[in-house]
């Protein structure tokens, strides 16, 4: 493959929000990376905090992590399922990352004395950091969504520097503008004008889109794609259908059936004759829908209202039970609504395994902890993630070392036996943002374990979102009732994962294993624990 100047390729969105931008840049992503060019995709998102690490998942989905310890959206979480490539932190831009940045300038002086205004100052900001991934000589292609709805005032500056880049640029950018060709079942046809309007938002703001992808319910005709190129002055061949799929996996072959690679191509005028290879995808795709057995996995978390607050974790099932033939079906129950008695034994009836999710806070941590005494007591596959182990240490406590009292200090500081207790470097921090541990460290396991077994080496890489930690004072007398550390971080001497040796397969661990599965590479710790569950329904 030869060596091509970076392009750039902007996503847009128009007519409403949740379209599906991020799985259309990570579609279009998979089938140039497919071609043989190294790609990768960056998120533009318009809200004022610096990252989406303080905000409830229910505001804003899950938290995604990456290696390097940026907090990020989830669009990134996609982006890395579908290339298999590692993001950063320069994968993520925020409005309040912008402004941030800009202000601090000016406060050094580095303005000299002018007055700081959205053009060019906030714009220029925009621009350095959409061609900071292009600067590195890394990428032939960097793809930007910008998040939100054209038209947003929120998006109106990143609208505006993707404008001047184009102008600076010139042919090596290219506009994807995504819409909507709603069907309105009492006229019984597919309407086309919130798409005309779209555009007309988007040409205001002197963007002429050189692509339009139409979400849509039914097929688009040729009068229709006809109709639509001639009124968003596209070509033809521009307009790309996307209809609703089954699975989101769906979409590169979708996209690729529609041509919208080689659209790409021929209007950055790139010539290329490779034949796309997605075997691979296809296998997978080809297992998702033709499952050879079932399994129930009881997912126990306080966000369940939104199932995006635990997409890395749905995908990850996905990935992991696809690789075993397995379809698993998730069943989702509230943490506060989990109490002692017939309404447990109700609840988590008839399931082959238990995840507990990752939080903060004590809602719900009563129920997260008898949902584990059951499944402890019941010989249960468990797996609990981040604050899910923290609540098997706790539960393993109360309930077989007899220490009654025994909870995270992020919970009760006063309590007895702090067995979970805050990280050390964690006690004089007061701000909250970006400021736990992040981002990828690496783990020592302990030979014959579960974890050993998953990862089948001695050393992992692993990452993690947290504040608390195991608390060491107490870890004798924990090995000595059988809850064992399997895995360790040497450096900071901190316990990773925690395992019942007597028990069908029982594991807890600090870091996040859902982060890092990919289609193509599930986690190896959510295989394991899938394997453990389905030798539990035989």
């Amino acid at each position: 493959m030869q060596k091509i100047p970076t392009k750039y390729i902007f996503v847009t969105g128009g007519v409403a929000s949740s379209l599906g931008k991020g799985i259309i840049a990570a579609s279009l992503g998979k089938l140039l990376m497919a071609r043989g060019f190294n790609v990768t995709i960056q998120k533009l998102d318009p809200y004022i905090n610096i990252d989406p690490g303080t905000m409830n998942p229910y505001e804003h989905g899950e938290c995604y992590v990456t290696s390097d310890g940026a907090e990020t959206d989830l669009d990134l979480g996609h982006y890395e399922r579908f290339l298999g490539n590692s993001t950063s932190q320069a994968n993520n831009v925020t409005t309040g990352s912008i402004y941030q940045t800009v202000i601090n300038k000016e406060r050094k002086g580095d303005y000299l004395g002018k007055t700081v205004q959205i053009i060019p100052h906030i714009t220029d900001e925009i621009k350095r950091r959409i061609k900071l991934l292009g600067d590195t000589n890394k990428f032939d292609f960097v793809i930007t969504e910008i998040g939100g709805t054209v038209g947003d005032i929120e998006s109106l500056p990143y609208i505006e520097a993707v404008r001047q880049l184009k102008w600076e640029l010139e042919k090596s950018t290219l506009f994807i503008h995504l819409t909507l060709v709603p069907f309105l079942s009492a006229a019984g046809e597919l309407k086309t004008k919130p798409t005309q309007h779209s555009v007309k938002t988007l040409l205001e703001s002197g963007i002429q889109p050189d692509i339009l992808v139409c979400r849509t319910e039914h097929k688009l005709n040729e009068h229709i794609k006809r109709k639509i190129a001639l009124f968003c002055n596209v070509e033809k061949e521009a307009v790309i259908e996307s209809l609703d799929a089954e699975t989101i996996y769906e979409v590169p072959l979708l996209m690729q059936k529609e041509n919208l690679d080689k659209v790409v191509l021929r209007k950055l005028k790139i010539k290329d004759e490779t034949e796309v290879n997605l075997d691979k995808w296809k296998d997978f795709l080809f297992k998702l829908n033709n499952p050879k057995k079932s399994i129930t996995i009881a997912l126990v978390g306080k966000y369940i209202k939104l199932k995006d607050s635990y997409k890395s974790i749905v995908e990850s099932f996905i990935h992991a039970g696809t690789e075993k033939n397995c379809e698993v079906k998730i069943k989702w129950i509230s943490a506060e609504d989990l109490i002692e008695g017939k309404t447990i034994n109700d609840q988590l009836a008839n399931i082959h395994g238990l995840l507990v999710a990752p939080g903060f806070g004590d809602r719900g941590i009563e129920g997260k902890i008898q949902a584990i005494k059951y499944v402890r007591e019941n010989d249960i596959p468990f797996l609990g993630i981040c604050l899910g182990m923290q609540c098997a240490v706790i539960e393993f406590a109360r309930n077989v070392l007899d220490m009654k009292d025994a909870n995270s200090t992020e919970m009760n500081k006063k309590t007895d036996f702090p067995v979970i207790d805050i990280m050390h470097n964690q006690k004089e921090i007061t701000n909250k943002g970006g400021t736990m541990r992040l981002g990828s460290y690496s783990c020592q396991l302990t030979k014959d374990s579960n974890a050993f077994k998953a990862y089948n080496t001695n050393s992992i890489n692993e990452r993690h979102r947290h504040r608390y930690e195991f608390n060491n004072s107490y870890l004798n007398k924990f090995e000595e009732g059988g809850m064992l550390a399997t895995g360790n971080n040497k450096e900071n001497n901190l316990v990773e994962i925690i395992e019942i040796s007597s028990h069908k397969w029982f594991v807890g661990v600090q870091f996040h294993p859902e982060y890092s599965s990919t289609v193509l590479k599930p986690s190896p710790l959510f295989s394991s624990f899938i394997d453990a569950c389905i030798n539990n329904n035989k």
